[in-house]
């Protein structure tokens, strides 16, 4: 998904909040961040944490592992995705700091 234009956008993965492997690392952030995605939230483990911090990405996630995840080409786009209490709705805004996640129906600001 993030090799496709992203235009601000943020992209919400579940993951099922496992730990078990990375579902992003910086190669991924940082093509995401050349094709002009905001973000992502993760409902599960990245890598490169370190490498993370420096790119103008944001990323969220439940925790880290360095072990790569596999490739497997399936996923669904433009669902509502919930996790941690919260509903992420295709074309609500997100809104992130070191603290938490806002998620708003309208623009905020």
């Amino acid at each position: 998904m993030l090799e496709t234009s992203g235009d601000g956008d943020v992209l919400v993965v579940d993951g099922d909040g496992s730990l078990n492997v990375a579902l992003i690392g910086d190669a991924i952030a940082g093509l995401g961040a050349r094709n002009g995605w905001s973000g992502v939230v993760i409902n599960g483990a990245v890598r490169d944490s370190a490498v993370l911090r420096e790119i103008e990405f944001g990323v969220k996630a439940v925790g880290t592992n360095p072990r790569k995840s596999k490739k497997e080409g399936t996923g669904a786009s433009d669902l509502l995705v919930s996790f941690a209490g919260i509903n992420f709705v295709p074309g609500h805004w997100i809104y992130c700091d070191e603290d938490g996640i806002l998620v708003s129906a309208k623009k905020l600001g």
